[in-house]
């Protein structure tokens, strides 16, 4: 095989269709948009325009509170965890931490994620070391029952005692 030689495969790019150049090609004159109006000239944006009517979006009631400073993280269970250390995609021996757990594909790894969350669904049948950004009661109490120890990044303050 030649570089010359090299074809993309067949319909990878289908042909660019032609409008406007007339009517047996099956889209001339209005070039598949109709007649006239807003909507046939060019650089339309009409989400949520209704003709002047006041827009479904502000006629419905809000409610409530949107915290735009809110972290999301991304979860994982202790059955997934368990199950990743037994098909060898963690180690089982040594601590193990939120970017381990990422590279392994145990959790997503988007940039809006603020961390890991390790939940208490399944069950953990070893003793691991972790460190994760947060956890639940009843995933701390299994990690320890098994004989591990859990580290939070993003622990809770303690109740100051009051003076």
């Amino acid at each position: 095989m030649k570089l010359n030689e090299i074809r993309d495969n067949d319909g990878a790019r289908p042909k660019f269709k032609r409008v406007g150049r007339g009517i047996g090609s099956g889209k001339g004159k209005t070039s598949g948009r109709g007649v006239k109006g807003q909507k046939a000239r060019s650089g339309v944006s009409l989400n949520g325009f209704e003709g002047g009517q006041l827009p479904i979006y502000r006629r419905l009631p809000k409610r409530g509170f949107v915290n735009i400073f809110r972290k999301e993280y991304a979860p994982l269970n202790l059955g997934a965890l368990d199950k990743a250390i037994a098909e060898g995609r963690l180690p089982g021996d040594q601590p193990l931490d939120e970017t381990m757990l990422r590279a392994a594909g145990v959790v997503r790894s988007q940039s809006k994620l603020a961390g890991v969350r390790l939940l208490g669904n399944g069950a953990i049948t070893r003793a691991v070391n972790i460190t994760v950004s947060g956890a639940s009661a009843t995933a701390v109490a299994a990690i320890q029952a098994a004989g591990g120890t859990i580290v939070l990044l993003n622990a809770p303050a303690e109740a100051a005692p009051e003076a």
